[in-house]
């Protein structure tokens, strides 16, 4: 049976694990002989959309161009992982629509959580107010609603929480 294409969608806020959620889902998919595409939001930003800032606007117009660059993987048989905050839920339906195969993963820690994690520094430097429009600090996130799959990364392993994406991907028929 041919791969099909499929999107897998990790939005939390920053430091919850999806970066380190995609390496495992990465790694593990590859190693079973599957084409794979991994689209770091921050990864994205510095290549791809370097002239945006923080804005509203701008964080959707990031968004946007992660979810064009997803659906032409997507229905070119990729699996593909996209990593971002993704704070606004208007704009992840919006890719959702446009992606088709589309599969949603919360990737959940509480704030004290990951600000206990921020390797970088970024929540103390928007705490301090050397950040402005920082997201969980003073922009906000909207949790999906219904997300296909949430991963509670203050209390599961990343294999756990790779493993629950894996499980959605095989439910529906992704991975043969």
């Amino acid at each position: 049976m041919p791969q099909r294409g499929v999107t897998v969608w990790l939005t939390g806020l920053s430091g919850a694990g999806k970066t380190t959620i995609s390496r495992s889902l990465e790694q593990q998919l590859r190693c079973s002989g599957y084409k794979v595409q991994v689209l770091d939001g921050d990864i994205v930003r510095k290549n791809l959309c370097k002239e945006l800032g923080f804005s509203k606007e701008d964080r959707d117009e990031n968004i946007r161009r992660i979810g064009f660059v997803a659906h032409l993987l997507t229905k070119n048989d990729v699996i593909v992982i996209v990593c971002a905050i993704s704070p606004y839920y208007a704009i992840r339906q919006e890719v959702r629509q446009l992606i088709g195969n589309f599969i949603e993963v919360y990737v959940h820690a509480p704030l004290n959580v990951c600000e206990q994690r921020d390797v970088k520094g970024l929540y103390k430097k928007a705490r301090a107010g050397e950040i402005k429009n920082f997201t969980g600090i003073d922009d906000p996130y909207e949790p999906p609603l219904n997300p296909e799959v949430e991963c509670k990364t203050d209390s599961e392993s990343i294999v756990e929480s790779a493993n629950k994406v894996l499980a959605k991907l095989a439910d529906l028929g992704y991975l043969p």
